[in-house]
């Protein structure tokens, strides 16, 4: 399987690509910006993989990396990078750049990229789609969140009208949401925050990026009957 994950050089990115690139049998690329140390890692541990350099703000780089999912022939993809740090900020205090920035360096890379994939998917009759959103869609988001949950769910949205849309030609999409991590994404959570979280857990611990990486493995396996859900990873809590 060809398999293309965006920020797959860091964090869960960098999980799930390990994950995955266990496969002798997979050909996996991965795009990044500013993790080439971590992608060179990658690319030594792995001889199945291969990174991309991309900043996604940068137009020229994103015709290339359109470029290059064309000549790859690609059979799933794994819809995971953010470009922009989470503004934790109640929804009154964010200037309107916050929802702009979000918007043009999250949300419209991932409609570019997984335009083009689709429409390769549905000439070759076939591809999976893995989106990651996050446990905050569920029940009552935490103060501070509103942009990085809102664009959680215009994905969630997309997601479900690329399942739909595309059914019919054997591709299939999917959305992954999960608690709370300590990756850098989260590096700058408190940690008397963390410590309670952990504390309030079911399980007395908190999600692992290992455990989510999995998760994106059953879906690039899973029958085609499976097919337009999300599923959320958060142990039953209310601790996301």
């Amino acid at each position: 399987m060809k398999i293309l994950i965006t920020g797959g050089a860091s964090g869960l990115g960098e999980a799930i690509t390990r994950r995955l690139a266990q496969n002798p049998a997979h050909e996996v690329w991965f795009t990044y910006n500013s993790s080439a140390a971590r992608a060179r890692e990658l690319e030594q541990a792995f001889p199945n993989a291969c990174g991309i350099q991309c900043d996604f703000k940068n137009a020229a780089d994103m015709e290339a990396l359109l470029k290059k999912i064309d000549e790859i022939g690609l059979d799933a993809l794994v819809n995971n990078a953010i470009s922009t740090p989470i503004t934790k900020k109640h929804f009154h205090r964010m200037g309107l750049d916050v929802f702009k920035d979000g918007f043009a360096q999250n949300i419209l890379p991932t409609v570019e990229i997984t335009q083009r994939v689709i429409t390769k998917f549905r000439e070759r009759k076939g591809g999976r789609i893995v989106t990651m959103l996050t446990a905050t869609l569920a029940g009552r988001p935490p103060a501070g969140y509103a942009e990085y949950t809102a664009a959680k769910a215009y994905l969630h949205s997309l997601a479900k009208s690329w399942a739909a849309e595309n059914a019919v030609f054997g591709i299939t999409s999917n959305c992954i949401s999960p608690g709370f991590m300590a990756t850098k994404l989260t590096s700058d959570t408190d940690e008397r925050i963390v410590e309670q979280m952990t504390s309030q857990h079911p399980l007395k611990r908190l999600l692992t990026t290992n455990e989510v990486a999995e998760t994106v493995e059953f879906f690039l396996n899973a029958p085609l009957h499976i097919n337009g859900t999300n599923l959320l990873i958060n142990a039953a809590s209310e601790i996301l």
